[in-house]
């Protein structure tokens, strides 16, 4: 014979089971209204991100057509480039008839580089009269995380802006897996020119070497 108590029992334990049953289908259901504002709200930055991208690559065009408008012809022999005094020998050096060179870059010492190059194979160097190619080193070690987390683009738009200048894509390199980036494949170098080309927050100023897009269209117009 069935014991009254037990069924009892197993009817309150129903009954909780349900009304346990019920909350929770409450809660999902104010989840999902809420995860959809969410969505709305996301689609709404989005649409106002891609509007002020629009409006900043209006700006930047103006301004590069503004500058090159502007910009005086120094074939004409009408313009005469000043001279600038050797150091060495304290001559005067017309600079229409001389190849300038870009400054040797330094390496900030906390990503512990130095600017000796390494022979490790891939070594480019150009003819005398130009800069030489900084080289990519192969036994880097990382000495911190700082862009472990980071995309390429974001990473390198911070190292830009601390350099102050143009940095060529094989420094970039040192300098992202010294900050602990790891990278695939056997060209990383060239993931991150082809990451560069791609973001209009950069401008490719010489082969292989990179500024930030805004930095450049302000030395133009200046």
């Amino acid at each position: 014979m069935l014991d009254p108590n037990l069924i009892t029992t197993l009817e309150k334990s129903l009954q909780e089971t349900r009304k346990a049953q019920s909350r929770l289908i409450s809660r999902l259901r104010e989840v999902e209204i809420e995860a959809e504002r969410l969505r709305e709200e996301i689609q709404a930055l989005e649409n106002g991100a891609s509007q002020t991208e629009s409006a900043i690559d209006g700006l930047l065009f103006a301004m590069r057509s503004t500058s090159r408008a502007l910009a005086p012809d120094l074939n004409s022999p009408e313009i005469k480039l000043p001279s600038r005094i050797s150091t060495e020998t304290g001559q005067g050096t017309d600079l229409g008839n001389t190849p300038l060179r870009r400054p040797k870059k330094t390496v900030p010492k906390r990503y512990g580089l130095t600017n000796e190059p390494k022979d490790i194979g891939n070594v480019a160097y150009i003819d005398a009269g130009r800069s030489l190619v900084p080289s990519r080193s192969s036994n880097i070690e990382a000495i911190s995380h700082r862009f472990s987390d980071l995309t390429i683009t974001q990473a390198c738009t911070l190292l830009l802006r601390e350099a102050g200048h143009p940095l060529h894509v094989n420094e970039l390199y040192n300098l992202l897996v010294a900050g602990g980036m790891e990278f695939k494949g056997n060209n990383p170098t060239i993931s991150i020119a082809v990451s560069l080309n791609r973001n209009r927050r950069f401008v490719k100023v010489e082969p292989g070497t990179f500024n930030l897009a805004f930095r450049e269209v302000s030395r133009v117009a200046s």
